[in-house]
Formats: C-alpha cells, sequence, structure tokens
C-alpha cells in the first residue's frame, strides 16, 4: 500500500497532461457555452432565423429551442467553474453538460449544420478532456 494521498499532485508527464486537459476542458466548456447562449439568444430575438428549411423530422418551437440553449449555456459556465476549481461535481457536470449539448445540437443540424457540427465537436472535446484525467479531484 502506498503512502500517498489520493489528493497529492501526481508530478508525472501522465499528471501533467490530465491537468491541462482538465483546465482545456473548463475553458472550452465555457467558450461553448457563450455559443449556446448567442445561439439561443438569437432564437429567442428572431424566430424566423431558425424557422427556415424547417421540413424536417423534429419540429419545434423556436422560442422555447432558445431558451433552451440559454440555460443550457448558464448551467455550462456553472460547471466549467467547477471544472476548473477541480472539485468533484465538476467533472461528473461536464459530462452531462457536454452529453446534453451534443443532443440539443444534433436537433439543431437540419437548420444549421455547419455550426451545429462545430459546436458538437467542441462538445465532445471537453467529453474527451474530461475522460482523460480522473484524478485531483474532491
Amino acid at each position: 500500500m502506498s503512502s500517498e494521498s489520493r489528493y497529492e499532485i501526481d508530478y508525472s508527464t501522465k499528471g501533467a497532461v490530465a491537468d491541462v486537459t482538465a483546465t482545456f476542458a473548463g475553458v472550452l466548456l465555457i467558450v461553448v457555452a457563450l455559443l449556446d447562449i448567442l445561439q439561443g439568444a438569437s432564437a429567442i430575438a428572431n424566430d424566423d432565423l431558425y424557422s427556415q428549411g424547417s421540413d424536417y423530422l423534429y419540429k419545434f418551437d423556436m422560442d422555447v429551442w432558445g431558451w433552451v440553449h440559454v440555460v443550457l449555456g448558464v448551467i455550462s459556465i456553472a460547471v466549467a467553474v467547477g471544472i476548473i476549481r477541480r472539485v468533484g461535481w465538476g467533472q461528473l457536470g461536464g459530462m452531462i453538460v457536454a452529453g446534453l449539448g451534443i443532443l440539443t445540437n444534433f436537433a439543431a443540424l437540419p437548420h444549421y449544420p455547419i455550426w451545429s457540427v462545430i459546436v458538437i465537436a467542441f462538445y465532445a472535446l471537453v467529453m474527451w478532456s474530461l475522460s482523460v484525467q480522473m484524478k485531483n479531484y474532491r
């Protein structure tokens, strides 16, 4: 049994990479949250912007859809702060928020495919960054 505590800092290369990827996930989640808030605000302000080409399987009220993005963005910012502070709920919350973000942007693919794919890729990077490291969370 090792005398090393679970919360001691890992000074190895693997520990450094894990620490950098966790910080990267937190910062990237803030960026993606701001993009979600902007996307939601534009859907709330101008329904017609997102209703172009709405002949698709998923039919949404764009005001509600905009509020979903705004709320998800605000929650994402709170979770990103938790990730950067290295609290235990931050990692789990980050994975959940990133999964929800991927689902919400997948549903928006027919309206703005390039934008949705970019945001989905950012959320996938957040999930990857959080799953790479599992240490130093309390």
